[in-house]
């Protein structure tokens, strides 16, 4: 069985991350760290725009695994970390059907006041377009 967490470092997520390894310690765990895409990158924006999320990229891949050692006690403990550009429920799905994943889990939400009514909740659209169970924390 495979379980992808979705991570974006907020406290819903790092609590998404404790049930993980406590529900599913013997299953490969992974956690997908989705770095958002802006929209309306046109023209000659777009390399400049594809060699920042790059570098984004790589800066994301080497924080997130001591980031996440630090909310998991057990050192021993095995997990898996990703990284995707995009829009972060778009993404997290992609990754899910990709890569035969079981379960997702996730937080319930990584921003908040304004932008988060505005933006919509990224939570609701991953459970509405996943084909597998989704599990989502407060």
């Amino acid at each position: 069985m495979a379980i992808l967490v979705a991570y974006d470092g907020s406290a819903p997520a790092q609590k998404a991350v404790e049930h993980a390894f406590t529900t599913y310690p013997d299953e490969e765990i992974v956690l997908l760290r989705v770095i958002e895409a802006a929209d309306g990158s046109t023209g000659a924006g777009i390399m400049a725009a594809q060699e920042m999320f790059r570098d984004r990229e790589e800066e994301v891949s080497k924080e997130l695994p001591a980031e996440i050692r630090e909310i998991v006690s057990d050192p021993d403990i095995d997990f898996r970390t990703e990284t995707a550009v995009g829009k972060p429920a778009r993404e997290v799905v992609r990754f899910a059907e990709d890569n035969d994943i079981d379960h997702i889990i996730i937080g319930s939400h990584g921003r908040s006041g304004l932008s988060r009514v505005l933006l919509g909740s990224v939570a609701e659209k991953i459970v509405r377009r996943a084909p597998i169970p989704v599990t989502v924390f407060r």
